[in-house]
């Protein structure tokens, strides 16, 4: 992944001091532990972390860790970039709705303060399972025992299916549908991804996600599919666990209207990858696959049919080798791959979405 910019992060400290400041009324003698940020991340919105201290109006001593996430603003990996819209998803759900997500602390829109907008939101404690490691091969999870493993499953699925329980137009998010495109749900879906496809290729064809959306146009399901709210980018590794409890759900960057069968989609998809991809077994306790859409139906009401399923499941594998494609080009952009790279096109992600279109013919 690339070296991120360095930024002087005592300067952030002292700009944040005063920001959380602001966003506490009554708080004195606020401090701030020392601020840090990854010495790499990805290319997504810039993660830095702390912990303050102050004394509440209550005369009560409080401390509270804290995570800023900071809007990209060179290189960014997704042909929108509605990082606003991120936080005001998280406000919503944690205002009306039983979905765990971090409490919210403020949103700040002067990009003059850290160099672009930002949001800060509670740290909230726990456990992250990883992707590099993917973790069927690596990290915290190979060393817990199978009944923790299986409890984590479940209750990210439950949490989940919060999601898509939801009214989405009962919440007001009607900001999420994008008439432009099309009706909501797959429709503008495909639109976008088509615009995206063809921003990420700059010009590098890539015969397996060009076939899988030749595919995916050839087999879209009909105009009366269920719209739900989607989180987008559903799966484990985005979810924060307790004692193989779910604790809080991360990452709304891909949210989206749609049939909510394409997050167990993409759930399903992002473990086979992680297991199938990487060439291993997946780890003891972790339900099946089948299981799994058993349990999601039960929980939400939706049908997920195998025929749905396939559909879903090749839709999520080109998604993710888009997502590929245009980290491959940013990379090469950062110097870190050569110019004749070929590892957007050729990586994981694109050999299973290749083995998944062979099973249809």
């Amino acid at each position: 992944m690339p070296i991120p910019t360095q930024r002087d992060l005592e300067q952030a400290r002292k700009t944040l001091t005063g920001w959380v400041a602001g966003q506490l009324p009554g708080a004195i003698e606020l401090e701030l532990s020392e601020v840090t940020g990854p010495a790499f991340t990805g290319f997504s919105n810039e993660t830095l972390m702390f912990d303050a201290t102050w004394i509440a109006a209550d005369g009560r001593p409080r401390q509270q860790g804290m995570v800023v996430r900071v809007k990209p603003t060179g290189h960014t990996v997704f042909l929108e970039s509605e990082f606003e819209v991120q936080y005001r998803i998280m406000e919503i759900l944690g205002r009306e709705t039983d979905v765990a997500v971090p409490a919210l602390i403020g949103f700040e829109e002067d990009a003059t303060l850290l160099g672009a907008p930002f949001f800060v939101m509670d740290k909230v404690e726990g456990r992250i399972p990883t992707d590099d490691p993917p973790y069927h091969t690596g990290g915290w999870l190979t060393e817990v025992a199978p009944a923790e493993r299986q409890s984590i499953w479940w209750s990210g699925l439950e949490a989940m299916a919060r999601v898509h329980r939801l009214d989405w137009r009962q919440l007001g998010l009607e900001f999420l549908d994008k008439p432009a495109r099309g009706r909501p749900g797959l429709e503008q879906q495909l639109r976008y991804y088509e615009e995206y496809f063809d921003w990420a290729k700059q010009g590098q064809a890539n015969p397996v996600a060009e076939a899988a959306l030749a595919w995916i146009t050839a087999n879209a399901p009909g105009r009366d599919e269920p719209v739900g709210l989607c989180w987008g980018d559903a799966r484990i590794g985005n979810m924060i666990f307790q004692d193989g409890a779910c604790v809080a759900v991360l990452d709304w960057e891909m949210v989206t209207l749609g049939n909510p069968v394409q997050d167990l989609a993409w759930w399903l998809f992002l473990d086979r990858h992680h297991s199938e991809g990487m060439s291993v077994e997946r780890l003891a306790g972790f339900p099946s696959h089948a299981d799994t859409v058993a349990r999601w139906q039960e929980l939400t009401g939706y049908d997920a049919s195998p025929e749905m399923l396939v559909f879903y499941e090749i839709f999520a594998a080109f998604r993710f080798a888009v997502v590929m494609q245009r980290l491959g080009r940013m990379i090469i952009d950062s110097g870190l791959l050569p110019e004749d790279s070929d590892f957007g096109i050729n990586n994981t992600v694109t050999t299973l979405l290749a083995r998944s279109l062979e099973r249809q013919t």
